[in-house]
């Protein structure tokens, strides 16, 4: 090295010292009172045609009277780039100036660096505008946000799968929202790799940029989507700083509203770039700490940038460079729309409806750039918008739908996966569009099966919307407004061990004792006995320990079948168990399954043994349009392998047991708080008046729509409506719980200084 540098730059004996280098080996030489920078590279054609490249943009961008840019140094033959041959392998060699100052991560952060940042990069961008290269117009890499896609083959090498799904959201974003407006955008050369360590600053300002290895012909807008992504990716609040450098950039080069509108995407996608690369540098080179030096915190960006809504992110960069901010439509306009075409019989939540616009995970976005945490919407069970369920769903409808007269894999395979779920004797399954088409289809079977008319339903059951439906729960039934209670019907009480009759370890056997004499004093068989292992709208209140156990002999007794509604509680929700029904170590005859299995795409279904299948057969044909279609079946195999890729039934017992004990927490502070019950992530939290448990509907509507205005989403149910009900999806995090019951503590306090 000594004699190379001595040959071909007249250097008298330098001092040489190795640098950290992504993928090539560089090093610092001071010779006398100047230093430069000796870079060297691995032999590739390719390779040598960019570095030639970078060279002539060097070339172009120096400046008379400052050094902002490296300059680079020709060998004694007056070429600025030679290959070597050093122990047999061919050695990319050039020499660059060196650039002193303080790195940009060594320095404070201050609004005017920042918006030295916008102006610096805006000012370089102009120069390179007069330059072109046809070498960089045709490089495709990795590095560049236009081929972010470029990274999906490093996706596996994220270690975490939830955090894979993470990076897969946004690059299914990406292609929905930026792929589109690509042709739109202005191209030009640009740096492309603004980092915290590549930018140089001197008296509290930007005075120079180093390692012009990444240029790119790409996006202009994407030189500032990635200056942003690193000056911003360890703040805090990334969007309070990202104005200012956008701001100051749109000053000296004026941006296009086209390139606004994708930035927040831009910003994502560089992010999912680096922890693409990290990973993957991780894997093939653990020893490389440079490599990966950035992981963590664009990690913690990526998903602060997660909840941060896209509407929102866009509100503010138009505010920046003075765009105008698009205005919603006001809620009452909205609800004056909708009751046009829908009949207000169709509920709307919380006393200020919320206009929503997109969703992701555990985030619900509205129209006006809010997010709202999910606390609430169990029907996403795997989480909003889960991109192996969307792309799932995406493949199997570009290829195949159709109805189960035809054969097709997807039936059988979804089917298997299905069953491998339950007890042995549940064995045969019937796809159907809804939990409550289910519900629907359990009657017709049972009746087919026990020829005998007879349900017995638990008290503020619900199973559904269709006529059979209804009549089998009393939630709608006994409803003020409702239809009343069938003659065929035999509704057994609630066996509730907060606000019912018996209460302790043996409630469940004292509650069962009077069912099962209710079953032997009734004139005619029961065909049927269904309910919830929790019953939802009854206020989340979990069936008695070992009630069913007592209860279904006496059911099988008469020769009915024993039914357990899992629309609410399957999949996993409730932690310790994927069914329900194992909570009460019973085995049911017929299980219904809806809501969560495909993740809100429309879905249900029946799932039941070989023998009470054989009895429906005998009857008239079944035929269900949709059910088990190939798309429904596509998605609901996405949903069982995330649950199962991604542990959240462990997740639900992990953070639900956390969840519950910091609100049983709560409930020592506030009387108010009179029982707080459920498993997993399935909770109830009931909201009383007093120590005589007098419900306070009131109050709890209270808590629920100052939670609404605090973003975070929950609602109220029970025959009082006075139980606040907690269902998130199952990427729920102990954070966001901590978030939910921290809120919650706040809104109470501010209601008893106001009493």
């Amino acid at each position: 090295m000594d004699q190379l540098l001595e040959t071909e730059f007249g250097f008298d004996k330098p001092e040489i010292k190795r640098l950290n280098g992504y993928d090539n080996v560089n090093y610092l030489v001071k010779n006398k009172l100047k230093k430069y920078v000796f870079k060297t590279y691995p032999y590739n054609k390719e390779l040598l045609d960019v570095l030639k490249a970078e060279n002539e943009t060097l070339l172009h961008l120096q400046e008379k009277d400052t050094n902002p840019f490296p300059k680079p140094i020709s060998f004694t033959e007056d070429a600025f780039i030679k290959v070597l041959e050093i122990d047999g392998s061919k050695i990319i060699c050039r020499m660059l100036s060196f650039l002193d100052g303080k790195f940009l991560g060594d320095i404070e952060s201050t609004e005017e660096l920042f918006s030295s940042l916008g102006t610096f990069l805006a000012e370089m961008d102009i120069k390179l505008q007069k330059f072109d290269s046809y070498v960089l117009k045709a490089r495709q890499w990795e590095w560049d946000i236009q081929y972010v896609h470029l990274n999906k083959k490093y996706l596996d090498d994220i270690v975490d799968p939830h955090d894979r799904s993470v990076v897969q959201y946004f690059f299914q974003q990406f292609e929905q929202n930026v792929v589109p407006l690509l042709p739109e955008l202005r191209k030009q050369v640009i740096h492309n790799d603004a980092n915290e360590w590549n930018i140089l600053t001197k008296n509290g300002k930007v005075s120079g940029i180093i390692d012009f290895g990444d240029l790119a012909y790409s996006h202009v807008i994407n030189e500032l989507a990635i200056a942003i992504t690193y000056a911003c990716y360890d703040k805090e609040t990334p969007l309070d700083w990202a104005p200012i450098i956008l701001k100051a950039y749109h000053s000296v080069l004026p941006l296009e509203e086209k390139e606004i509108k994708v930035l927040y995407y831009l910003i994502a996608a560089r992010l999912c770039t680096s922890v693409c690369n990290s990973a993957h540098s991780r894997k093939i080179n653990p020893d490389n700490a440079y490599a990966i030096v950035s992981e963590k915190s664009a990690w913690q960006m990526l998903h602060k940038w997660l909840r941060i809504n896209p509407i929102g992110a866009e509100k503010v960069f138009r505010k920046a460079i003075g765009l105008p901010v698009h205005k919603t439509p006001s809620t009452e306009e909205e609800i004056k729309r909708r009751h046009q075409y829908i009949s207000p019989i169709l509920s709307l939540s919380y006393k200020e409806p919320i206009f929503m616009s997109r969703s992701a995970f555990q985030y619900m976005y509205d129209a006006d750039g809010n997010t709202f945490l999910d606390a609430y919407n169990n029907i996403p069970h795997v989480g909003h918008s889960h991109p192996k369920v969307v792309e799932a769903g995406q493949r199997q409808m570009a290829q195949l739908n159709t109805n189960t007269r035809y054969l097709y894999d997807l039936l059988p395979t979804y089917a298997e996966k299905l069953l491998s779920k339950f007890p042995n004797t549940l064995n045969k399954v019937f796809f159907v569009n809804s939990g409550s088409a289910a519900s629907d289809l359990t009657m017709r079977m049972a009746h087919a099966h026990t020829n005998q008319k007879t349900v017995m339903v638990m008290e503020h059951g619900y199973h559904g919307n269709t006529q059979i439906s209804i009549d089998i729960s009393d939630y709608k039934f006994n409803n003020p407004k409702g239809q009343g209670q069938k003659k065929y019907i035999l509704k057994t009480p609630i066996p509730d061990t907060y606000r019912g009759k018996y209460t302790g370890e043996n409630a469940g056997k004292l509650y069962a004792e009077e069912a099962v004499k209710q079953i032997e004093d009734t004139d005619h068989p029961i065909a049927a006995f269904i309910t919830e292992p929790i019953v939802g709208c009854g206020g989340q209140v979990p069936l008695a320990k070992g009630y069913l156990k007592e209860i279904y002999p006496a059911i099988r007794k008469q020769g009915g079948i024993c039914i357990s509604d899992e629309v609410q509680t399957g999949f996993g929700r409730l932690g310790d168990h994927f069914w329900g029904f194992e909570a009460q170590e019973v085995v049911p005859d017929m299980v219904i399954v809806g809501k969560p299995i495909a993740n809100g795409h429309p879905m249900g279904a029946v799932i039941t043994t070989d023998e009470i299948a054989e009895s429906f057969g005998k009857g008239v044909q079944f035929f269900s349009s949709f059910g088990g279609n190939p798309v429904s079946c596509a998605i609901g195999l996405s949903v069982l392998e995330v649950i199962e890729e991604e542990k959240l039934q462990e997740n639900a017992k992990e953070v639900g047991d956390y969840y519950k004990s910091i609100l049983s927490e709560l409930q020592k502070k506030y009387d108010c708080i009179g029982d707080v019950r459920g498993s997993g992530l399935f909770l109830g939290i009931e909201i009383i008046k007093g120590k005589n448990r007098e419900t306070n509907r009131s109050l709890a509507h209270h808590i629920k729509n100052e939670l609404r205005n605090k973003f975070i989403l929950i609602s109220t149910d029970g025959p009082d409506d006075s139980v606040l009900k907690t269902k998130p999806p199952l990427c729920f995090t102990k954070e966001n719980a901590k978030e939910v019951v921290d809120t919650i503590d706040e809104i109470l306090e501010a209601y008893y200084q106001k009493v």
